[in-house]
């Protein structure tokens, strides 16, 4: 069964790392006390990782991370959970296309350990990271990601601002070229929001909802607390 909580963003405005999401990751995470950290969409791995560390030490979880080493598939084989963080999604992609790590860690989230993420790490929930917000800094062998949810997601959603003077594309734009080409739906998840699914079903939730995008139909409002079940299906 799988068990996903995907956050939009990992640093919330006036808040520390992944402050505004603390209690639902401990909450999620019940009953599990090391989590595996996935440090691969940042050039500094190691201090990314220290920097994860300290944060789930504070609430009582410890944390191996990746190494990009031949112990890394004994480390996702023997994992509790596994949190992938944020950054840029190319080079988390690319990195663990190369360590060939990909299928072995969907193998092991869809026979139910608990996979948590934030921004680029739930872009690679998704069938792929089409829809992610990143420069393409590296080259991956094709976007295909984990598939752990059928649908598309693209975190830290902004709404368009009609005070803005800015000339171009806002994301609903974006999104809606993405869609002329390919017939997947789209979940813009806006800062402070998560997704949290359970077998067959999910829901929002945190402080703000998304905005779902289908090819052919005006896009659609979820709240906090909405089911997301039909999306699953």
């Amino acid at each position: 069964m799988r068990r996903l909580l995907l956050l939009s963003n990992s640093t919330q405005h006036g808040q520390g790392y992944l402050d505004h999401a603390i209690e639902a990751i401990t909450g999620f995470l019940a009953g599990h006390r090391r989590l595996l950290f996935v440090p691969f969409a940042l050039h500094d791995r190691a201090g990314y990782a220290e920097k994860f560390r300290a944060r789930m030490a504070a609430a009582g979880l410890e944390v191996d991370a990746l190494a990009g080493d031949a112990a890394d598939p004994r480390r996702i084989e023997a994992a509790e959970a596994v949190f992938v963080g944020g950054g840029n999604t190319f080079r988390l992609l690319d990195t663990l296309q190369r360590q060939r790590l990909l299928p072995l860690l969907r193998e092991r989230a869809l026979a139910g350990m608990p996979y948590l993420g934030a921004s680029a790490g739930i872009n690679l929930a998704g069938p792929t990271i089409r829809t992610t917000n990143d420069m393409p800094i590296v080259e991956p062998v094709s976007f295909e990601a984990l598939g752990l949810v059928p649908f598309q997601i693209n975190p830290h959603y902004l709404d368009p601002d009609p005070a803005s003077t800015h000339m171009g594309e806002t994301r609903e734009q974006r999104l809606s070229e993405f869609l002329e080409d390919n017939d997947r739906v789209v979940v813009g998840l806006r800062e402070g929001g998560w997704i949290q699914v359970e077998g067959g079903s999910g829901r929002l939730g945190g402080l703000r909802g998304a905005r779902i995008f289908r090819r052919g139909a005006s896009p659609e409002e979820r709240a906090p607390g909405d089911a997301l079940d039909d999306l699953l299906a």
